[in-house]
């Protein structure tokens, strides 16, 4: 017998030093039960399709998610479409917007004491006033905003206008807030049209709780006292120092009125406009616009606190607007209160100054630069061309203010 007998032929012979053979090479898709590997290969494409299936239901998911959310913030906004058709009505007496890609869009605070939770603010007489009122100005290539504070008891000439249940008003000069409580939302901006020369292209009214729904949103907002505060009025008890005032404290802060500083309408817009800016510093953090946790309950208050125009009443009508500001360096953002004194036949109500006021609003127009202090300006400038948009009205002038660059505890 020889002494490879019985030993397998061919390639699976041991090697000359006894070590095991090699395996056979394979060039079937996979080794398995089978010999061409067809079996591992069945299982492969059942793995690669139950994983595929598997991925396109996480990302239906994901996306079911994020439509429902999408929808829901969408949904939050409430459209304003009786004043769109009031002011559509207007048309030909608004004013022409004179700069490309500039805007400027109508914030209104209203005082009204009806809907959720603002009936424990008082009795609800069955209209609403305009208890703050900022135009704010985006400049065309968005590396500035202005936001001027209007006072309510400035007396401006208010056009007649439509009131709720049909009938029209005369009109009349009065003081500014007598616009939104008669006539509403299109009365007042047709009012700030017709004393500004300026187009307001959109407008926001938000409510008492809208507002304490926004700050709690970003966990608060700090201020600080010099004095300590105690108004029954406002529902505001605190000692002088370093506060993270909650939504509730915050309204009563920025509706107090005699019992902080001098007692004044300019005092109170002052610390308006003070907080605002905290406000925006708080939201430009990236612990709020990096953190989805804490982004959503902002988005949240923000869309259901709201009441825009049809073309500001969508999420992504609101996401160009905030993509347009968001980049805005905060030194850039500016606050401050349009020129005005104590009306001469009345100390309880405003007049305009002239004419520093109408500097503002044609810096505004023209969409030429200005600059905040806060300590009184001595004059605005003067003798510029109000309408010409080719003109750029140089230095800038210089108006009462602060910008959110500031702090409210210094």
């Amino acid at each position: 017998m020889s002494d490879t007998a019985g030993m397998p032929a061919g390639p699976e012979r041991p090697g000359p030093d006894g070590a095991p053979p090699e395996p056979p090479a394979t060039y079937a898709p996979g080794a398995g039960s089978s010999p061409t590997g067809a079996g591992v290969a069945r299982r492969r494409r059942r793995w690669l399709r139950w994983t595929a299936i598997g991925a396109a239901g996480l990302v239906l998911a994901a996306g079911g998610a994020g439509w429902a959310v999408y929808n829901k913030l969408d949904g939050n906004i409430t459209k304003d479409t009786d004043a769109a058709a009031e002011l559509a009505r207007y048309e030909k007496e608004r004013p022409t917007p004179l700069v490309h890609d500039a805007q400027n869009i109508l914030l209104i605070g209203s005082d009204t004491r009806s809907g959720r939770g603002n009936k424990k603010y008082g009795r609800d007489p069955g209209t609403q006033r305009s208890d703050t009122t900022i135009l704010l100005h985006l400049a065309a290539d968005r590396e500035s905003a202005t936001a001027v504070s209007i006072p309510r008891d400035v007396m401006v000439d208010i056009p007649s206008c439509r009131t709720a249940d049909g009938s029209r008003t005369r009109a009349r000069f009065a003081q500014f807030n007598w616009a939104f409580q008669f006539g509403g939302t299109a009365c007042t901006i047709r009012t700030v049209e017709k004393m500004t020369k300026i187009r307001v292209d959109h407008h926001m009214v938000v409510d008492f709780a809208g507002f304490k729904d926004m700050v709690d949103a970003v966990d608060g907002v700090q201020v600080c006292l010099k004095a300590p505060i105690n108004d029954r009025a406002a529902r505001l008890k605190l000692p002088a120092g370093r506060h993270t005032l909650n939504g509730e404290q915050a309204l009563g802060y920025v509706r107090a009125r005699k019992s902080i500083g001098n007692g004044s309408d300019t005092d109170r817009m002052d610390r308006q406009q003070q907080f605002l800016a905290a406000l925006v510093n708080k939201v430009q953090s990236n612990d709020v616009l990096l953190n989805p946790a804490k982004l959503y309950p902002v988005l949240d208050a923000a869309t259901s606190s709201l009441t825009t125009d049809p073309g500001l009443a969508s999420l992504r009508g609101l996401y160009e607007l905030v993509r347009g500001m968001r980049n805005i360096p905060t030194e850039q953002v500016q606050f401050l209160t349009v020129p005005r004194r104590s009306y001469v036949y009345d100390a309880n109500r405003d007049e305009l100054v002239e004419p520093a006021a109408d500097e503002l609003f044609t810096r505004l127009r023209t969409d030429a630069p200005l600059q905040v202090t806060r300590e009184e300006p001595e004059s605005a400038a003067q003798g510029e061309k109000p309408d010409d948009p080719s003109h750029t009205p140089s230095p800038a002038p210089t108006f009462r203010g602060n910008t959110a660059a500031g702090t409210t505890c210094e």
